[in-house]
């Protein structure tokens, strides 16, 4: 434009970098809108209690959106408590079935299909953030974007999609999260199934046990408390026929710091199935049932409040150490709890020896009995009927039991996982074969290095364990060859100085930007041609330096946050991930299907 058609407006430099901010700054303003008018959906409300717009934001937003925060944390917490809700109202609505029966309504209740099904009922997927915010893409009500339009090919006119299977694939060809103009986008049904846990857990957070139930109940989830049932479930308790057993009851009680006001249901809790082939007509499994989800909710909970710097994923591998029958297990022998499990069955006894002794003499494959960890799950149960359903009884007392509880500094990954991280952080493959030899399986795995093959070998009666053993045995010789993994509060990998001069060599083209070594098997591919202004060599920046990136993230997300910030600093079309899927066999997979669906409209902009 010639310069005698411009005219000179007195506004500082620092006004217009602001005012670049503001698609930024309405797009935020809208999703907590958006949050607030979920809020007004589900509609609880108490003198006491009040949940953030903010915590219902990142209740509804998914690691896709790029941002700082996501559901991850509260999706864990909240499939935790949804989990403890349904076995209470399961073990009280139905005294008379046994543990497998609840069991069997329970994952039928908690599934990721019932779920889903539920949050599309409650049109939740209308307020899902699944897409990271292109500020390019903004325009203000009234006005037409000047970037190039992304018509609608779904053949939908309006902006409701109807629940039509035909809107319904499994293909990966779709994108997932991306809209169109016309406002639609895909979405994975886990996404919706998740999303439905996530705010479960963000009630949970801010006003605790009865508005995490009153948020169920608004999505359809029948997981009432009856307190008549739990007066019902106590009084039953205290007219079963109790055998005095002074000594072991109260050998018991001492080391657990609690006295039981029923103390059947403390005997029922010490009491082993093989004793019904005595005529006996009770055993722990249905207090297991029970137990089993208060450690997991208070185990998760005590987690949530203690590492809230902790990423996602590894919130995730400290409950999975935490919550497990061999650190249960280990639990019974260290407070000396196995003593009053009573059972009928030598082979048990054998076992338990056997594990017993292996805290002296370490043995290599030693297994933890079942029955030590249900002991302790079905203790659990007891204590929190006879304490009236009071979670913070139950914890005051378990916790010492408990501790010390699992932290990211000394948290230990199983070998197969370890391995597969450490190779991942290196750039090479993990290969393996299994093969079934009578009743045992062979697993074989294999690294290859640069020059050298390495192998491991495990042997066990399921596949599983065998190819732990496997695992075990590799990552002692790639430690013996000065490759190690180590896992702290940054979950950084080591290797040792020969280690790092040796994979330099491989050259630049497997190494990113900030000189961490890409794995092989990511491809990645730019959307359409670049022009000379958008080309990355050093002679289109200032000074002839590429543009710097800081150390990159490797929690959940992080890399892919990274690129996608460095897109936007450099001008660059964002990035196009080729990924294939691997479809599970097993109908209840987490593999999941995608589904149209509008985004929401603000009920202003409705107006």
């Amino acid at each position: 434009m010639p310069p005698e058609l411009l005219i000179k407006i007195d506004v500082p430099i620092s006004v217009v970098k602001s005012i670049y901010l503001m698609p930024s700054l309405m797009h935020r303003l809208e999703c907590l809108m958006l949050s607030s008018q979920l809020r007004q959906e589900i509609n609880y409300h108490t003198p006491n209690f009040h949940i953030a717009s903010s915590l219902i934001l990142e209740a509804i937003t998914t690691l896709r959106c790029c941002e700082s925060f996501s559901m991850e944390r509260l999706e864990l917490l909240g499939d935790s408590v949804l989990k403890y809700a349904v076995s209470c109202h399961l073990f009280l609505k139905y005294p008379n079935k046994h543990e497998g029966q609840l069991s069997s309504r329970r994952s039928g209740a908690v599934c990721n299909s019932t779920l889903h099904k539920l949050g599309i009922d409650c049109k939740l997927q209308e307020y899902i953030q699944d897409s990271p915010f292109d500020p390019r893409r903004w325009t203000a009500p009234g006005q037409k974007s000047v970037r190039p339009p992304v018509p609608c090919k779904c053949g939908v006119d309006t902006l409701q999609v109807p629940l039509d299977p035909k809107f319904q694939t499994e293909s990966s060809a779709v994108k997932v999260g991306k809209p169109c103009d016309a406002g639609h986008r895909w979405m994975g049904s886990k996404t919706v199934s998740d999303c439905v846990e996530s705010v479960i857990g963000a009630y949970y957070v801010s006003g605790g046990l009865i508005a995490a139930l009153h948020v169920m109940k608004w999505f359809g989830i029948n997981a009432e408390l009856d307190h008549s049932l739990i007066s019902e479930a106590i009084t039953s308790a205290s007219l079963r026929s109790y055998i005095p057993k002074e000594d072991e009851v109260k050998g018991l009680e001492s080391k657990l710091g609690y006295v039981f006001s029923v103390k059947f249901l403390l005997q029922e809790a010490m009491t082993h199935a093989s004793v019904q082939e005595q005529g006996v007509t009770y055993c722990y499994q249905r207090l297991e049932f029970l137990g089993d989800s208060v450690l997991d909710l208070l185990i998760t909970w005590h987690l949530y409040q203690s590492h809230k710097d902790v990423d996602p994923g590894e919130l995730t591998d400290l409950r999975s150490a935490s919550v497990n029958n061999d650190n249960f297990a280990q639990v019974a022998v260290k407070q000396n709890l196995y003593s009053h499990l009573l059972h009928c069955s030598t082979f048990l006894q054998s076992q338990i020896t056997e594990y017993i002794n292996s805290f002296h003499e370490p043995v290599q494959g030693t297994k933890a009995p079942k029955a030590l960890g249900d002991l302790v799950e079905s203790i659990a149960g007891a204590l929190l009927i006879d304490t009236k359903f009071n979670l913070d009884d139950v914890w005051r007392i378990f916790k010492p039991l408990l501790s010390p509880i699992a932290t990211p500094e000394k948290l230990e990954l199983p070998p197969l996982r370890e391995l597969v991280e450490l190779c991942d952080s290196i750039g090479v493959f993990v290969k393996d074969k299994c093969s079934k030899k009578g009743e045992m399986v062979h697993a074989q795995l294999w690294v290859q290095l640069d020059n050298e093959l390495l192998s491991g070998e495990g042997c066990d009666k399921n596949k599983k364990a065998a190819k732990g053993k496997a695992a075990s045995s590799l990552l002692k010789k790639l430690q013996n060859r000065g490759i190690v993994y180590t896992r702290g509060g940054s979950k950084r990998r080591k290797l040792d100085t020969d280690r790092v001069a040796d994979l330099s060599s491989r050259g630049s083209e497997n190494e990113d930007l900030s000189g961490q070594t890409k794995p092989k098997k990511q491809k990645m591919e730019g959307q359409g041609s670049r022009d000379s202004s958008r080309d990355p060599s050093p002679a289109n920046y200032p000074n002839h330096a590429p543009p710097v990136i800081e150390s990159i993230s490797m929690k959940k997300g992080g890399p892919r946050t990274a690129l996608y910030d460095l897109c936007k600093k450099v001008q660059w079309p964002m990035p196009t991930f080729d990924t294939t899927e691997t479809k599970s066999r097993f109908a209840n997979s987490t593999s999941s299907f995608c589904c149209l669906f509008p985004l929401q409209t603000l009920l202003y902009m409705q107006r």
